[in-house]
């Protein structure tokens, strides 16, 4: 199957919100967050004054959305450098293992080497997502052991 990937634009944030459900049912979320919240989310994130992230889209011949790589930039990485730091990387099930994530990650490499000042990219994945870890790892990348991530979640009212 033939598949396009660019950035994403205004006219695909209810697709990306659509996506965003898929993408939380995958990672087993029973509870999804309605539609117009989701799109009104997106719409802040992807296209707010400023912009807190940016996403590439995968777009089937049909001109469905059937994968997205979310990512921002952070700083500091290397000394004053910054990093690109991808959140999200999924492709459908039906177009697993047929190359469209390898090209995603591939295009993610180039918009880092493109972009002045930065130095690198960054990403996690789960330890219990064997499925990721191989991927990755087919594409010659090595898990790092360094960093524990925290979170903690803002207080609603």
């Amino acid at each position: 199957m033939t598949v396009t990937i660019r950035p994403a634009e205004r006219r695909d944030t209810v697709a990306v919100a659509d996506l965003i459900e898929e993408i939380e049912r995958f990672y087993g979320s029973t509870e999804i967050q309605p539609l117009e919240e989701r799109r009104s989310q997106v719409e802040e994130a992807l296209f707010g004054s400023p912009p807190l992230a940016s996403a590439l889209l995968v777009e089937d011949e049909a001109g469905d959305l059937v994968g997205l790589a979310a990512y921002s930039f952070l700083w500091p990485a290397a000394g004053s450098s910054h990093s690109l730091f991808l959140k999200e990387l999924y492709v459908r099930d039906t177009l697993r293992r047929q190359g469209v994530g390898a090209r995603l990650m591939d295009e993610l490499r180039a918009l880092a080497s493109a972009r002045p000042g930065c130095s690198r990219v960054e990403w996690m994945t789960d330890r219990n997502n064997p499925g990721a870890r191989a991927f990755y790892k087919s594409l010659g990348f090595a898990e790092f052991d360094g960093k524990i991530v925290y979170r903690v979640d803002t207080a609603t009212t």
